[in-house]
C-alpha cells in the first residue's frame, strides 16, 4: 500500500500561524518520526491480519486406500558383480522380507514375484557393486488374498470407520493440522489395506485444521463428536499421540507413542522409539505407526474398538430421557392465579376424556438458526429446544464454529408453537420465510 501526504505549505511541517517558516526541534522531530513509523507499522500490520486462518501451507492427502497390499520400509543391503546385479538381487530380497511381514506361507521368490505388482524406492544408493535401499512391495490383492490381507491375524472383517486424529507434541507445542508435521504426513502415507482397521484420515487443509484440533481429543459432548464424526462418516475416534524429543541440535530424536480411542480419550497402550538423527525420523514414525497399528488390530480382536453407543445412539432415548425429566420438573397441575392460591376449598379431580385422533396438533418439520461461538453453544441451543413441549427430534444440519448454524426440528403445532415455547424459556425468536432465528 502506497501512502502519498500533500501539503500546500511550505517544508516546514507548519503546526499553525504562529509557527510558520520555523522548523521544529528535536523532540517535536522524535514524536513526528515515532508517530510515521507507528503509522507505516499499522499498515504492514492491519494488512497481515486479513489473512484467513485456514490459509497457509497445511494438508497432506493420505494415499488411496486400494485393494492392493503395500508394504513399507523394507532395508536391504546387497553385493554383486555389478550395481545393477546387485540391485537386482535386492529387489528379490525385499520382496521375500516383505512377504514375511505379511505373515505369508513360506514360498519361493518366484512364486512371491509373480504376485508383486510393484516395488517402490524410498530411498537407494547404488554403488559399483553394492546395492543399499529402503524399498516398499505393492502385492497384487487379487493373487495375494488367498495367503494374506484383510483376513491376516486372525481378523475375519473390518472395523467401523473410525477417524484419525494424530496429535504430535514437538517444540512445547501440541499440533494436529495447523502445519505440516511430519506425523501426519507419516500417517497420510500409510498404506492401510493390509490392516482390519478401517482408517478414516482427513486431509487437514481447510475447515478441517478448525474442526480437528488437538483439544478435540479432550472434549467429551457426545453431541459434540456426532456431529463432527458425521462429517467424515465415521462411527469412532482413534487418537495416536507422538511426543518427539530432540537431545541437542543434530542428535537423536526420542519418541513416545501413545495409542488412544473413543469419545473418551481412553488409554491403550504405550512405546518409545530413537531415531539417530532428524534424517531418520521418518523411518522411526513410519515404524511406530506399524505397532500402533498392531495395537489398535489387538484391541479390535479383543472387543474394544467397538463403536461407543453413546454416539451411534439415536436421538429418540435422549429425547424421552429429556422429556421424563421435563415432566418430573414441570408437572401438570391446577392452574393458580397470580395473586395466589385461593381459599376455595380442595380441587375435585375431573376426568378428561382422551383426544381423539382428529385433535392431535399437526407435526410439522421446522428449520431454527442459532449463534454458534463455541461447542457449549450448540449443546445448550440443543437442550433447549429438545426441551421444549412437543419437540419429537432436533438434530444439526449445519455445523459453523464461529458463526451461525441450523437444526432441523420436528414438532407438534408447528413453528408457532415452537417459537411460543422458546420465548417462555428466555430466548429472543424471530421467524420469516418458515426459519425461526433464536438468540440469547
Amino acid at each position: 500500500m502506497n501512502m502519498t501526504t500533500t501539503s500546500s505549505q511550505r517544508p516546514g511541517f507548519s503546526l499553525g500561524r504562529s509557527f510558520i517558516g520555523r522548523r521544529p526541534g528535536p523532540a517535536a522531530q522524535l514524536w513526528l518520526t515515532l508517530g510515521g513509523a507507528l503509522a507505516l507499522g499499522l499498515v504492514v500490520v492491519g494488512g497481515s491480519r486479513l489473512i484467513a486462518q485456514v490459509e497457509g501451507d497445511r494438508g497432506i492427502a493420505p494415499l488411496a486406500n486400494t485393494d492392493d497390499i503395500q508394504v513399507t520400509g523394507i532395508e536391504v543391503d546387497v553385493t554383486g558383480k555389478s550395481g545393477e546385479e546387485a540391485r537386482h538381487e535386492g529387489w528379490k530380497i525385499a520382496q521375500k522380507k516383505a512377504w514375511e511381514k505379511l505373515g505369508g506361507p513360506e514360498m519361493g521368490i518366484e512364486q512371491i514375484d509373480a504376485m508383486v505388482s510393484a516395488v517402490v524406492i524410498e530411498n537407494e544408493q547404488i554403488g559399483p557393486r553394492r546395492y543399499k535401499a529402503r524399498l516398499g512391495v505393492i502385492f497384487d490383492k487379487a493373487k495375494a488374498s488367498q495367503f494374506v490381507g484383510r483376513t491376516a491375524g486372525g481378523v475375519g472383517s473390518r472395523s467401523a470407520p473410525l477417524l484419525v486424529i494424530p496429535v504430535l507434541y514437538s517444540g512445547g507445542v501440541r499440533q494436529v493440522f495447523e502445519v505440516q508435521s511430519p506425523w501426519q504426513r507419516a500417517w497420510a502415507n500409510f498404506q492401510a489395506a493390509a490392516s482390519p482397521i478401517d482408517y478414516v484420515r482427513p486431509v487437514g487443509a481447510g475447515g478441517e485444521s478448525l474442526i480437528l484440533t488437538a483439544g478435540q481429543a479432550g472434549r467429551r459432548s457426545r453431541i459434540w463428536w456426532r456431529t463432527v464424526l458425521n462429517q467424515f462418516d465415521a462411527a469412532d475416534v482413534l487418537v495416536p499421540v507422538a511426543r518427539l524429543e530432540r537431545q541437542w541440535p543434530g542428535g537423536p530424536v526420542r519418541g513416545t507413542f501413545t495409542a488412544r480411542y473413543g469419545p473418551d480419550n481412553t488409554f491403550l497402550e504405550s512405546f518409545t522409539l530413537t531415531a539417530d538423527n532428524d534424517e531418520k525420523l521418518p523411518a522411526m514414525l513410519e515404524q511406530a505407526i506399524i505397532k500402533i497399528d498392531g495395537i489398535y488390530r489387538r484391541a479390535l480382536m479383543e472387543g474394544r474398538l467397538t463403536p461407543d453407543p453413546t454416539i451411534l445412539s439415536g436421538q429418540a432415548a435422549f429425547d424421552s430421557a429429556l422429556e421424563a425429566l421435563r415432566q418430573k420438573l414441570m408437572p401438570l397441575g391446577p392452574a393458580v392465579s397470580p395473586s395466589g392460591p385461593t381459599n376455595e376449598g380442595p380441587s375435585v379431580p375431573t376426568t378428561t376424556p382422551p383426544p381423539s385422533a382428529s385433535d392431535a396438533p399437526s407435526v410439522a418439520t421446522v428449520n431454527v438458526q442459532f449463534a454458534s461461538p463455541d461447542a457449549a453453544a450448540i449443546d445448550s441451543a440443543l437442550a433447549a429446544v429438545r426441551g421444549a413441549p412437543g419437540v419429537q427430534g432436533a438434530a444439526t444440519t449445519s455445523l459453523a464454529i464461529g458463526g451461525t448454524s441450523v437444526m432441523r426440528v420436528t414438532v407438534a403445532g408447528g413453528i408457532d408453537a415452537l417459537a411460543a415455547a422458546l420465548r417462555s424459556q428466555g430466548w429472543q425468536v424471530s421467524s420469516g420465510g418458515g426459519v425461526l432465528r433464536i438468540s440469547r
